[in-house]
């Protein structure tokens, strides 16, 4: 399960969490413009657009989570189970592996107007990468400093969603997530007005309760809820350092503590990371379960006409700064 938003500031910003009980060994990966993508059935990009995010990378191919590229274009791929359905190959489109999308899109697309008109000739394939990983079930944000959308495969074909608030959990399909909103219209950050009875004196006793219903629980929709509500609500400053501070606490919201949360397994699903994105500047921000402290890998300083991948492995283990 995960959580991705958007945020403005004076620059564009985007991260997820990343919610699983197990971690596949997840890396700050660079792409440079001249790293070749090979894919299953379709045309290689020799040279693209660079691109940063985190990834597992399997015989030298980034299976990207989520990425930015040099463009301003950000997107991520979140678990979308029993829902999302794939093809098998169309001789007459473009055939496009799931994992392959993120890459694909980042690799040509400088902006979401872009990625509607190269998404009309897809055909999304169940290929998968290999037999030990087999497609993964999921559904995407793809974001720019204008807009977002919210990309499904489903039974009825590739759909593509206008996504007003910036935000994407897991299930159910985007256009149910987006409906459940109605339900929470009467919340606010401001303190309630009595409207039960003009016959009974009642009185707020304490800050916060203008968000009175809004889910506390961890499910994909509760989820969806309260970060869309704390991001349309949120308010800082426009430096840097407010603006990434600020989108870590947003989706701070949604974090998932271990025993929380318990699979079928009997394991835990735990926030395994957070990320950031500013996008404009191709900085990558993250924190991961047991290490609170921000770290940042920042794509333009390195070398961007190189033709291999450039890996950062996530930082564990708590930073404690002592001041005494």
């Amino acid at each position: 399960m995960c959580t991705a938003a958007t945020y403005m500031t004076k620059d564009f910003y985007f991260g997820r969490t990343l919610d699983n009980s197990c971690s596949y060994t997840e890396e700050v990966v660079v792409t440079p413009r001249r790293y070749p993508f090979y894919f299953r059935r379709t045309t290689p990009l020799m040279t693209h657009h660079a691109m940063i995010g985190i990834a597992y990378v399997c015989e030298d191919f980034p299976l990207y989570y989520d990425a930015a590229n040099e463009k301003g274009l950000a997107i991520a791929g979140l678990n979308f189970v029993d829902n999302a359905i794939y093809n098998d190959v169309d001789l007459q489109k473009d055939n496009i592996a799931q994992f392959e999308l993120i890459p694909w899109i980042l690799g040509q697309c400088s902006s979401v107007k872009d990625v509607r008109r190269l998404l009309g000739s897809i055909n999304l394939t169940n290929t998968p990468f290999s037999d030990d990983l087999p497609a993964a079930q999921l559904h995407w944000l793809v974001a720019d400093r204008s807009e977002a959308i919210t990309v499904e495969s489903v039974q009825d074909g590739l759909k593509i969603y206008d996504n007003p608030p910036g935000i994407l959990t897991n299930n159910p399909p985007f256009p149910e997530q987006l409906f459940q909103l109605n339900n929470y219209m009467a919340l606010s950050c401001k303190p309630p007005q009595n409207l039960f009875s003009s016959k009974l004196s009642l009185k707020t006793y304490s800050l916060g309760m203008g968000a009175f219903g809004l889910p506390g629980d961890l499910s994909s929709q509760a989820r969806f809820v309260r970060a869309a509500f704390t991001k349309m609500n949120s308010r800082s400053g426009t430096s840097e350092s407010d603006s990434v501070a600020q989108f870590f606490h947003i989706l701070g919201s949604v974090c998932q503590p271990r025993g929380c949360c318990e699979t079928e397994d009997g394991g835990c699903e735990i926030t395994l990371y957070t990320s950031c994105c500013n996008v404009d500047k191709g900085i990558y921000y993250y924190t991961s379960y047991d290490n609170h402290q921000i770290s940042a890998v920042d794509m333009r300083r390195e070398n961007l006409e190189e033709s291999c991948l450039i890996r950062y492995p996530l930082i564990y283990g708590e930073q404690i700064r002592r001041q005494n």
